[in-house]
C-alpha cells in the first residue's frame, strides 16, 4: 500500500541515513520500525499498557525483593558495627 508521510526534515535524514547504513531501502526501514513499535506497545507490561503514574514511579517495582534483601544485609552489618563500637 502506498501512503504519504509528513516527517520533520531531521527525522527523515536520520532514518534515511540509518537505512543506508544497514543497506536496506527506506521503505523496509520504516516498515520494520513501525512493526517494532506496534509489537512493543501491545506487549503485556509494556509502558503503553501501564497507567501513566506507573511509567514514572513504578518502573523499578520489580526490585522490591532485592531492596528487602539488601536492607536485611545492611541491618545485620550495622548491628555488627554498633556492637564493635560498644566493646
Amino acid at each position: 500500500m502506498k501512503t504519504t508521510l509528513d516527517l520533520p526534515d531531521e527525522t527523515f535524514r536520520q532514518a534515511k541515513a540509518r537505512a543506508a547504513l544497514r543497506g536496506i531501502p527506506m521503505r523496509q526501514f520504516v516498515t520494520e520500525a513501525l512493526e517494532e513499535k506496534i509489537r512493543g506497545e501491545s506487549a503485556p507490561g509494556s509502558p503503553a499498557q501501564s497507567p501513566p503514574w506507573m511509567r514514572g514511579f513504578g518502573a523499578l517495582a520489580d526490585l522490591r525483593e532485592e531492596n528487602r534483601r539488601l536492607e536485611g544485609i545492611m541491618a545485620v552489618e550495622f548491628g555488627r558495627i554498633e556492637a564493635e563500637d560498644e566493646a
